[in-house]
């Protein structure tokens, strides 16, 4: 595993931190196939029974490198195998998820949370995703779950306009159950996940399986979203709202 990323199993639970705090935890491709390493692992006959997803203090993650997005932009790479093999794990991953959000969320540390099964947030969390903004489009199948979880309008508001939630805008809207001082939120989603853990696991898996439905769609919308994603990234539209951004960034 990469430094980059922390897996450590802890009981039956297996913690997966994101540790790139100078760029908070803006994520690489080596990043994401880490991360989905640790999840596709935690399968079958693996003792761990729930997956909790941390970052550092003041950051889950700043989302996608946008030095990848970039060189994706240029080489008309899309999304990348990383990410999609990554977003893959989560749709199809077999023990429940549980996130510790502080700090910044953007972009797939947002979307990821449509995947969690339970999600902590610190008072100081705050969720965005500003795709459109950059002439992109959503991903993770944002765009058909955050519509099924928070309604139509709200999830435009979100994913279209790029409007930040905070934490309590995020837990009304059903995207995070609890909301914390940012020092408290790894001891609750811990504890959320060790309840969790302490369950009947097949009881667990079969309840989840027939809350969340066969992965098939969530998939398929997943690879839909990519091939626009691709599209909207060599397209010249990106390409300026892209270049704007970094120039702002110097």
């Amino acid at each position: 595993m990469s430094e980059l990323v922390i897996v450590k199993d802890e009981g039956a639970i297996r913690v997966i931190r994101m540790n790139r705090p100078d760029k908070k935890n803006a994520l690489s491709a080596v990043m994401y196939d880490a991360m989905a390493e640790a999840v596709e692992t935690a399968a079958g006959a693996s003792p761990v029974r729930c997956i909790l997803i941390a970052g550092v203090p003041g950051a889950f993650s700043a989302g996608n490198d946008l030095g990848d997005f970039m060189r994706a932009a240029t080489g008309g790479e899309g999304l990348g195998h990383a990410v999609i093999r990554f977003l893959h794990a989560l749709a199809r991953c077999e023990r429940p998820l549980v996130a510790a959000v502080q700090g910044v969320a953007v972009g797939i540390g947002t979307t990821m949370m449509l995947h969690c099964d339970y999600a902590v947030a610190a008072s100081d969390a705050r969720f965005s995703t500003p795709f459109v903004a950059l002439g992109l489009v959503p991903e993770a199948a944002s765009s058909l779950i955050a519509p099924r979880l928070m309604g139509r309008r709200r999830a435009f508001e979100l994913l279209v306009m790029g409007r930040p939630f905070s934490g309590e805008d995020a837990k009304a809207a059903g995207l995070v159950n609890q909301v914390v001082a940012a020092a408290e939120v790894e001891a609750e989603a811990m504890k959320a996940a060790q309840q969790i853990a302490a369950l009947p696991p097949e009881a667990v898996a079969i309840s989840r399986r027939l809350m969340k439905g066969a992965p098939d769609e969530i998939i398929k919308r997943i690879d839909d979203e990519a091939v626009q994603f691709k599209a909207r990234l060599a397209s010249p539209e990106a390409r300026r709202a892209l270049e704007a951004f970094f120039e702002r960034k110097k």
